[in-house]
């Protein structure tokens, strides 16, 4: 049982999360979830309880996930080898095996075993399904390797083209949480691995989402990726820019920093970066001025004067992260 301290905090807690609540009420949240919280069964299941909070209070919640270290797991133990460049995968048609068993087997499981442990019903669907995301293979492309130009074929891997917000809404008005793989295809029905979080941005910005939530294992963006504390609070797209052209983001940041940038510019307002280990780190960052990680902007200078200087505002004068 709970002191009277405990049931004061909780009371005040939900005092100051009320406009937060009115806010968000019916609006469309995406959250992205990495292959590290997937392949971590506590982890997952404390998401999950705070998956079904939001749910709770109104919000239209889309899970999608990940599960690129669980496909090159799988990919190890089938002999193939995996081959990065810039964050991103590329997949042979073996590799392209193990993506799928992966992504849509073991780590879809996973997600939905933990809902359902959370007493959260939650569907899962693919890209496949439906025709939700329709990709077209990508081209040859010139990335930077290593700090040099280099013509990568990145094989079956798609980007996106269109999302069919329909089958989601149809699952959501049902009542139901979404959970969607990346695992997509072209007109033609060829199937295509297509980078999670570019997924997830295209699918909140079909949703017109009030929010894209990534969750990782670093605790947000971090100014020094060597440095755990140095993360970032807040951060505008000139911000990610500089911090780009200083090597400070690297390694799978950089589809996540891709995905933030598009999906602001298709009309999503916020975008954030959260620690999925951080306990009530979600729940944290979407009903507190202080938040858990790294909030994404178009633009710090168009921000309340509140939320710049990181203040906490009475209920009275309304949300700001």
């Amino acid at each position: 049982m709970t002191g009277p301290y405990d049931r004061e905090a909780a009371i005040v807690g939900l005092t100051r999360a009320l406009p937060y609540i009115r806010l968000f009420r019916g609006r469309a949240f995406v959250i992205k979830l990495g292959g590290e919280a997937t392949s971590d069964p506590a982890a997952l299941l404390q998401l999950a309880e705070q998956v079904g909070v939001l749910r709770e209070v109104g919000i239209k919640v889309v899970l999608v996930h990940g599960g690129g270290a669980q496909a090159t797991a799988l990919a190890g133990r089938l002999g193939v080898e995996t081959r990065m460049v810039a964050g991103r995968r590329v997949t042979t048609p073996e590799a392209l095996e193990s993506v799928v068993m992966a992504v849509n087997g073991t780590v879809r499981t996973a997600v939905l075993a933990a809902c359902r442990a959370a007493h959260l019903p939650a569907v899962g669907i693919s890209g496949l399904d439906a025709a939700l995301v329709c990709a077209h293979r990508r081209p040859p492309a010139e990335v930077d390797a290593g700090g040099r130009p280099e013509l990568v074929d990145f094989g079956e891997v798609g980007d996106v083209a269109a999302v069919d917000r329909r089958p989601l809404d149809a699952i959501l008005a049902a009542g139901y949480v979404p959970v969607v793989s990346p695992v997509s295809g072209d007109g033609g029905g060829r199937v295509l691995n297509v980078n999670a979080d570019t997924v997830a941005a295209a699918i909140a910005a079909a949703l017109d989402a009030e929010k894209l939530i990534f969750l990782t294992e670093t605790s947000g963006i971090l100014d020094d990726p060597a440095d755990p504390s140095s993360m970032v609070s807040c951060v505008d797209l000139k911000g990610l820019d500089a911090m780009e052209g200083r090597g400070a983001l690297g390694g799978g940041m950089r589809p996540k920093v891709a995905a933030a940038r598009a999906a602001l510019a298709s009309g999503v307002r916020r975008v954030h970066v959260v620690g999925y280990r951080q306990r009530l780190g979600l729940l944290t960052e979407v009903f507190t001025n202080e938040g858990a990680g790294t909030l994404i902007v178009p633009d710090l200078a168009q921000l309340p004067a509140a939320e710049q200087g990181g203040a906490v505002p009475p209920p009275s004068g309304g949300p700001v992260r």
